[in-house]
Parts: C-alpha cells; sequence; structure tokens
C-alpha cells in the first residue's frame, strides 16, 4: 500500500476496505486535465509572490506537462491508495522533480483544490452543451424550413384538436432550448467563481494573489468567503436542475417522435441508422434512441434529487458527502450530452409523411373551431356558435362523415348564417392561414418564428463565444 500523503499524524495505515469505500479516483480521473491546470496556475501564484522560488515553479510546471501528456498517452497508472487525481498527480510529480513538488501544496487545501477542478470542469462541459443545443436548435431550424407546407393535427389531451403547422410544432421545442440555453448560462455564471485560496476552510497564512489565479484561469469572480468557497455546490444544483429540464423537453420531443414513428400515426420515418431490430420479429424497425432519451431523464432528474438530499443538512464547511457530487454530475453531462447530439441526428435524418399528416387533418373535427368561428364572424354570438359547431360534429358522427362533407342544406338546417363559403372556411390550409394572430400557426407567423430563432441563434452563438475566451490556455 503507498505512503499516504497526509498519514503523518496516523501510527496505522487505513483499512483497505475503507481506503476502497471512501477513494475517488475511479470517476475523478476524468477531470485531470482541470487539477493540472489549476496546479499551473497556483505554482506560477506562488513564485510571484516569492513563496517558491523559480526554479520550483519551472520543475513543477515541466512535471506537470510531462504527467499530463502521460495520462493522455495512457501511460499513467492511477492509485486507489492514493484516493483521487489530486493526490496521484502530486505524487507521481514529487516522484519526478523531488522536493519542488512537495512544495506545490504551499498554502492550498485538497477542499479548494478539488472545488478549483469541479468549478473549471462544469465550466467547461457547459460551454460544450451549449453548442450542442445550437447545433439542436440549426437541426430543428433547418427541418422546419424542410417541411414548410406541412400541416398536421395539433394536439390537446392527445386528441385532435386544429390543425397547425408540422414547422409551427417543431418551433415550440425550439424555444424550450432557448429558455435551456439561458438556464446553463447562468449555471456557468455561478461556476464561473475562484474557490482556490480559500484553504481547508478559513484562508492561509500566506501572502498569495488570489486575483492572479482568477485572471490565469479566465474565471470572472473571486469567493469573497473563505466556508462558502469550499462548501458551495450551488453550481453543481444549477447544473443538474437546467440538464433535468432540458432532459425533460427531450423526453417530450422522444414522446411524440415514439407515436409520430409508430403505424398508428405514420406521420415521420425515421432513419435506419437511428433505429434497431428485433430478434424475433422481422419487421420491427423500433426507435430505441428515443425510448432510450425518454429513460435517460430519469437518471438526470434523479442525480438532480441526490445531490439536493445529499447537501441539505451538511454543516459548514467541507464535509466527506460532497464527494457524492462527481458521479452524478460526470454521469448527467454524458447522458446530457448524448441526448442533445443524437437528437440533432434524428431530426436531420427523419423523413416527414406529409402526405399522411394532410389526409389526418381531413379525417377529423380539428377543423370544428373553424366552424364556429365562421359563425361568429357572420354575426352570432360564441357561446352559441360553439353549441351549433357541435350538433354539426354530432350530426357527421351519426352520418359517418365529416364537417367537409355535409351538403349546403345539412348546414342550412343548422343555421342561416352558412353561405357556400363554409367549405373554404374549414380546410385545413385556411384554418392554419387564419391562426395569424402573434405567435400564431400561419405561415406568416411560422416565418417570423424562424427569422426570429436564427437571430436568437447567432446571438447565443455571440454569448457562447464570449464565454469560450474566458478558458484557461495554460495547457
Amino acid at each position: 500500500m503507498a505512503e499516504q500523503l497526509w498519514g503523518g499524524r496516523f501510527s496505522k495505515t487505513t483499512d483497505e476496505m475503507i481506503n476502497d469505500f471512501q477513494a475517488s479516483i475511479s470517476f475523478d480521473k476524468r477531470m485531470y486535465r482541470e487539477d493540472i491546470e489549476g496546479s499551473i496556475a497556483h505554482a506560477m501564484m506562488l513564485a510571484k509572490c516569492g513563496i517558491i522560488k523559480e526554479a520550483d515553479r519551472d520543475a513543477i510546471v515541466s512535471g506537470l506537462k510531462v504527467i499530463l501528456g502521460q495520462i493522455e498517452e495512457g501511460n499513467f497508472d492511477f492509485s486507489v491508495d492514493l484516493e483521487d487525481i489530486h493526490m496521484n498527480i502530486e505524487k507521481r510529480l514529487t516522484d519526478a522533480v523531488g522536493e519542488a513538488g512537495g512544495r506545490l501544496h504551499t498554502a492550498r487545501s485538497r477542499n479548494d483544490q478539488v472545488a478549483l477542478d469541479t468549478h473549471l470542469y462544469v465550466r467547461r462541459q457547459i460551454t460544450e452543451i451549449l453548442r450542442l443545443i445550437e447545433d439542436l436548435q440549426a437541426a430543428l431550424v433547418e427541418t422546419a424550413e424542410k417541411y414548410g407546407e406541412a400541416i398536421m393535427p395539433g394536439y390537446t389531451h392527445l386528441q385532435r384538436a386544429q390543425p397547425i403547422l408540422f414547422a409551427h410544432h417543431l418551433m415550440a421545442y425550439f424555444s424550450m432550448l432557448s429558455r435551456d440555453f439561458s438556464r446553463f448560462v447562468g449555471a456557468y455564471e455561478r461556476a464561473d467563481i475562484m474557490p482556490l485560496g480559500a484553504g481547508a476552510l478559513a484562508g492561509t497564512t500566506f501572502p498569495i494573489d488570489r486575483q492572479f489565479v482568477k485572471k490565469e484561469l479566465g474565471f470572472g469572480d473571486i469567493y469573497t468567503n473563505s466556508l462558502d468557497a469550499v462548501s458551495d455546490r450551488d453550481y453543481i444544483l444549477e447544473f443538474l436542475s437546467a440538464a433535468s429540464i432540458l432532459m425533460v423537453h427531450l423526453s417530450r420531443l422522444s414522446e411524440e417522435t415514439i407515436l409520430w414513428c409508430s403505424r398508428e400515426f405514420s406521420f415521420v420515418e425515421l432513419d435506419d441508422a437511428h433505429c434497431t431490430g428485433s430478434s424475433m420479429m422481422p419487421q420491427k424497425k423500433n426507435p430505441d434512441v428515443s425510448e432510450l432519451v425518454r429513460g435517460k431523464t430519469g437518471r438526470v432528474v434523479g442525480h438532480l434529487m441526490a445531490m439536493l438530499t445529499t447537501v441539505k443538512g451538511l454543516p459548514l464547511a467541507y464535509n466527506k458527502d460532497m464527494q457524492e457530487d462527481k458521479e452524478g454530475i460526470f454521469d448527467a453531462i454524458d447522458t446530457v450530452k448524448f441526448s442533445i447530439s443524437v437528437y440533432a441526428a434524428i431530426l436531420r435524418g427523419m423523413r416527414v409523411r406529409e402526405d399522411v399528416m394532410r389526409r389526418a387533418v381531413t379525417e377529423d373535427f380539428s377543423n370544428a373551431t373553424d366552424l364556429a368561428d365562421y359563425l361568429v364572424k357572420k354575426g352570432m354570438p360564441f357561446r352559441k356558435a360553439h353549441a351549433v359547431s357541435g350538433r354539426a360534429v354530432a350530426h357527421c358522427i351519426e352520418q359517418e362523415k365529416y364537417l367537409q362533407d355535409m351538403t349546403p342544406a345539412e348546414y342550412k338546417e343548422l343555421s342561416d348564417l352558412f353561405e357556400e363559403d363554409i367549405y373554404e372556411a374549414i380546410a385545413p390550409e385556411t384554418c392554419v392561414a387564419q391562426r395569424n394572430s402573434f405567435g400564431g400557426t400561419s405561415k406568416e407567423q411560422v416565418k417570423m418564428q424562424l427569422e426570429r430563432a436564427k437571430r436568437m441563434m447567432r446571438e447565443e452563438t455571440a454569448k457562447h463565444g464570449a464565454l469560450l475566451q474566458k478558458e484557461p490556455m495554460l495547457l
């Protein structure tokens, strides 16, 4: 068993079972880059402040860059005995450069070190997620424009309600993703606070320069309270909250995709590359990817609940419970990134069956509201018009036909206000075109939504670029 770097006060080595239980190296090793970046910035600051010699700084920085290369080349053996990524790297550094490596941890604790690494990691992952959201939004716009003429039934209670443009439906998801984008930007802002220099909980006796480290690592702010710096996990909760809401949006899209590609709907056909078959039933083409995204939503929501439960009763400042923040957020990040990426591919690859959608809106009563509106525009009070339209629907159901199949005489029996123009008024194209109120489903309004969406994407890209410029360039 390797000698623990903190073992000076102990007369016994840690029980092997306890050592395995508390070790986090199996999952936190993915933060190796952030740990090395943070340590380089810390070493540079220590030398700048005269706390260590420049020769020691140079040895530390050179040694850390060698270790980075070893890890990325797969030539670094991680040790469970050394518990975590921080001590694994420090031990390898000390073995390589001697006493200079032992001076690296001056004026810092693993408490503020792990906090720094996690801030850096979450911040970097958010920028990647923002980029993926932008691409998914672009896929929605592309698909909406590609099928700009397609009319489909809009639903409430999963019952056909009113005809809408398929593009209008897709743009609803664009709006959801815009809010998701904004939430992740907010999570970035809370992750963009530098905790290093807080020490274990109370700061340090050394004359450090936290502003220097902040600048080197591209942080926007510094924690002003050392207790808060090492115990804050709000940015992780915010990330998991934003991730959960995003996954709920993708889960709703998944549910609709699954319905739409079923034989009962047949509104879309997914690309073969995004489906699987059955080991028993040769005819099957299953939307497994959409089902997995829908299912994995529970994992991400679960990680949010787990983290809220973990921190709800913790006293200040650091507690080992906080180690539980890592696996949940790592898994949430992986799940969200996969789900966004795969949905951009699904949208770009699917074929929309416009003919089936068009037939659907002529074989239902989703134009019944337009029938009532027709009468209202002729002067009839809406409540009375609603009743007349309802009687027309009931008559059609009894006669096994639809509103457009009724004869002029049948319409006249319901109201003298009906004229020959009723057939044009209840045509699906008219139903869509007449809903020209702001945010409605008319072609004019959807065109405005698409133009606004493109403008928003340009603005999002500008914001995203600004975030990327703050990333550290120490490696």
